[in-house]
C-alpha cells in the first residue's frame, strides 16, 4: 500500500510539475482566456490521475492490509425435551445409582448448591443419564458431541446459504473430550469438506474457548484473504461433568453444567459486509496461569477414591476477579473515551505517587459499551462481574436468563446470551457489544464486537419456543417441605 501510494504522489507530482513549466514557458499575459484553453487538456489529465490514484489507494486490498472480521451469522443447540431436567428430577439421576447418596448429606448438599445456583427447571442433560444402567462410556461422550454439532451445524448452513465445500479455516473447541479420529475430523467427513480446508482442535481451554477461538480465526485472517472460517464448540457433560463422589467441591458440577453448544460463521470476505450481524473490533486474552492458585482453582482430577470430576476451588471467585481486572487494564484504552482515560490515570498517579488515601476509580465501561455478554458460570459469577463493572440489573439479564434456561453451558454461554438479546430484539446498528469469557488456566478473554445490522422480525433463535416468559424471577423458591425429600 505505502508503495503503491507512493507512486501515485511521484505521478501526481511529476504531472504537475510538467504542466506548471510548460504554463510558464508559454504562457503569454496578453491573452489569458486563451491560455486557460489551451491548458485545460492538462487539468483534466492531472484530475483523472489524481482520481485513480484514490480509487487504487481505497479499493485494492494488499496481502497485509487491515482486515475485517465479520460475524455473518451464528447458531445456539437446543437439546430434544426429553432430555429436560428440573430439579428433582437432577438430583435423582445424580444418586439413583447410589444407595448412600438419598437420606445423606451429599443429597442435602445437592439440593443447597440448587436453591443458590440460579439454574432453571428446563436445561437438559445427555441421553446417557437416562439409559437403564446411566454408564458414561466413550461412545456415549461420541454421540453426545455428534448430536450437538450436527444439530447446530445444519441450523448455520440454512441461515447463511454457504456450503460446508466453502469453508477454509474449521475451529473446534472442546475442553475435556478429546477422541481419535479428532471432532474436527468427524466434522469434515460428514459435511464432505474441501481437502484443503485447515483444521484446529482446541481443548483444556476451559469455558472461555470460544473467545480464544474467534481470535485464532482473526488471526487467519490477517494472511489469508476472502475466506470462511466455521467456529464450533461445546463441552462434554458424559465425560467429566457426572461425577459421583463425596468430594463437595467436585459436587457443584453436577448443578451447574448443562448440555448447550454453538457454532459461528465467520468472513473476512467484502461482500459479507452487508449481511453480516457484527464485526470484531477487539479482542484481549488474559492468562493469569503463572500464579499456582489461579492455575489450580478450575481442575478435572480424580478425588481420594479415584473418581474423576471437576474440581472448584475456594479462591475461584478471587482468581476470576483479578483476571477480569487486569483484562480491563488491558482492554480500557481500546474502547474508553478519553475522558474516562484521563480520570482513571489521574486516579492512579494520586494513589501510588502521591501516596494520597483515595479508593480505586472504577472506569465507566458502560460509556463504551450498549450491551453485556457476562459469562454464565453460576449466579455469583454473574453478580461479582455485575458488582465490579456497576451494570444495571437490565444490563445483566441476558446472563442470568441463560443461566436460568440453560444452565452453564461452558463455551456457548456468551452466544446464548446473545440470542437472547437478538431475541428481545435489543441490537441496534452501531451498538457495541462486550463478551467477557472466564476459564480454567486462569483465563479471561474478552471480544468487543460492533452490530451491523438489526435483528430481522422473522429471524428465528433459539429462544422463540419461550421468550414471552422472559425475563423472570430467577430465585428457586422451594417449597418448605422439599428437603424432607431428600432426608
Amino acid at each position: 500500500m505505502a508503495r503503491l501510494a507512493s507512486i501515485g504522489i511521484d505521478l501526481v507530482v511529476g504531472i504537475l510539475s510538467l504542466a506548471c513549466a510548460n504554463a510558464a514557458a508559454a504562457a503569454e499575459p496578453e491573452w489569458p482566456l486563451e491560455l486557460e484553453f489551451r491548458y485545460l487538456k492538462e487539468v483534466v489529465f492531472l484530475l483523472l490521475c489524481s482520481l485513480v490514484v484514490l480509487v487504487l489507494f481505497y479499493i485494492i486490498p494488499p496481502r497485509y492490509s487491515r482486515h475485517q472480521c465479520y460475524l455473518v451469522d451464528f447458531a445456539c443447540y437446543k437439546p430434544p425435551e426429553e432430555r429436560r431436567v428440573n430439579t428433582e428430577l437432577s438430583i435423582y439421576h445424580s444418586g439413583r445409582n447410589d444407595d448412600r447418596f438419598f437420606g445423606g448429606e451429599r443429597a442435602k448438599f445437592q439440593w443447597r448448591i440448587y436453591r443458590r445456583s440460579g439454574v432453571g427447571e428446563e436445561t437438559c442433560l445427555p441421553r446417557c443419564y437416562f439409559n437403564d444402567e446411566m454408564v458414561a462410556t466413550l461412545e456415549e461422550a461420541q454421540v453426545e458431541m455428534e448430536e450437538c454439532f450436527a444439530a447446530v451445524l445444519d441450523e448455520l448452513f440454512r441461515k447463511t446459504s454457504v456450503e460446508p465445500w466453502e469453508i477454509d479455516f474449521l475451529i473446534v473447541n472442546v475442553s475435556t473430550f478429546g477422541p481419535a479420529p479428532s471432532l474436527t475430523a468427524w466434522i469434515v467427513n460428514r459435511y464432505m469438506m474441501k481437502e484443503s480446508v485447515k483444521t484446529f482442535n482446541l481443548s483444556g481451554m476451559g469455558c472461555s474457548a470460544s473467545l480464544i477461538a474467534v481470535d485464532m480465526a482473526n488471526d487467519l485472517f490477517k494472511v489469508y484473504r476472502d475466506s470462511y472460517a466455521l467456529v464450533i464448540g461445546s463441552e462434554n457433560i458424559t465425560a467429566n461433568a457426572l461425577y459421583r463422589g463425596n468430594n463437595k467441591s467436585m459436587m457443584v458440577t453436577n448443578s451447574l453444567f448443562r448440555v448447550g453448544g454453538y457454532a459461528l460463521l465467520l468472513s473476512n470476505k467484502g461482500k459479507d459486509a452487508a449481511r453480516a450481524k457484527m464485526r470484531l473490533l477487539n479482542a484481549v486474552r488474559t492468562n493469569v496461569a503463572a500464579v499456582d492458585e489461579a492455575y489450580g482453582c478450575v481442575m478435572v482430577k480424580e478425588d481420594e477414591e479415584g473418581i474423576s470430576g471437576v474440581s472448584l476451588g475456594p479462591s475461584l471467585m478471587d482468581v476470576a476477579g483479578d483476571a477480569v481486572r487486569k483484562n480491563m487494564v488491558t482492554l480500557g484504552p481500546k474502547v474508553l473515551p478519553i475522558t474516562e482515560q484521563i480520570y482513571y490515570a489521574y486516579n492512579m498517579i494520586c494513589i501510588k505517587v502521591l501516596k494520597m488515601n483515595l479508593k480505586p476509580y472504577i472506569p465507566n465501561f458502560r460509556r463504551a459499551f450498549h450491551h453485556f455478554c457476562v459469562h454464565p458460570g453460576g449466579r455469583g459469577v454473574i453478580d461479582g462481574i455485575g458488582k465490579s463493572l456497576q451494570l444495571t440489573d437490565y444490563e445483566l439479564e441476558p446472563s442470568r436468563m441463560a443461566l436460568h434456561r440453560f444452565g452453564n453451558t461452558s463455551v456457548s454461554g456468551i452466544w446464548y446470551e446473545a440470542a437472547y438479546m437478538e431475541a428481545q430484539r435489543r441490537f441496534r446498528a452501531g451498538d457495541r457489544l462486550w463478551q467477557i469469557g472466564l476459564g480454567s488456566g486462569f483465563k479471561c478473554n474478552s471480544a468487543v464486537w460492533e452490530v451491523m445490522r438489526e435483528t430481522h422480525p422473522l429471524e428465528s433463535t433459539v429462544w422463540d419456543d419461550c421468550i414471552h416468559r422472559y425475563p423472570c424471577d430467577t430465585r428457586n423458591n422451594y417449597p418448605n417441605d422439599y428437603l424432607d425429600r431428600w432426608s
